[in-house]
């Protein structure tokens, strides 16, 4: 049996598509490049020092990696904790962060039925 879904956009026949604006907003984070993937690496690991998300995030530049960690920061999904001394900064989900859990193990469900690996 198919679940019914409300979709977050409506279609006026003589009008533009009207798109819920907290929608929008979630999928522009989202989906912006190294987003995703920074989120569903701190989903697999409780907290991470930056050069290990840096091993983990390989093509992203530590430039991109920075600016995407204080978004995602910012947006109040990663939270950064600094050592006493400074020396020592981990990463990791806050709450709303890690709400974010089934969103990326369903994403990654659809990636292994849907999506297949160039080789």
């Amino acid at each position: 049996m198919l679940q019914e879904h409300v979709f977050a956009t409506t279609v006026d026949v003589d009008g533009p598509c009207q798109i819920c604006p907290r929608f929008e907003k979630t999928f522009e984070l989202l989906g912006k490049k190294w987003n995703g993937l920074i989120i569903s690496v701190l989903c697999e690991n409780d907290q991470l020092r930056f050069k290990d998300l840096a091993k983990s995030v390989t093509k992203c530049s530590d430039r991109v990696l920075v600016e995407r960690l204080k978004e995602l920061e910012g947006e109040g999904i990663v939270t950064r904790v600094s050592s006493c001394e400074g020396h020592q900064v981990t990463y990791s989900l806050t709450d709303k962060g890690r709400a974010l859990m089934p969103v990326m193990d369903a994403v990654h469900q659809w990636a292994d039925t849907w999506e297949s690996v160039a080789s």
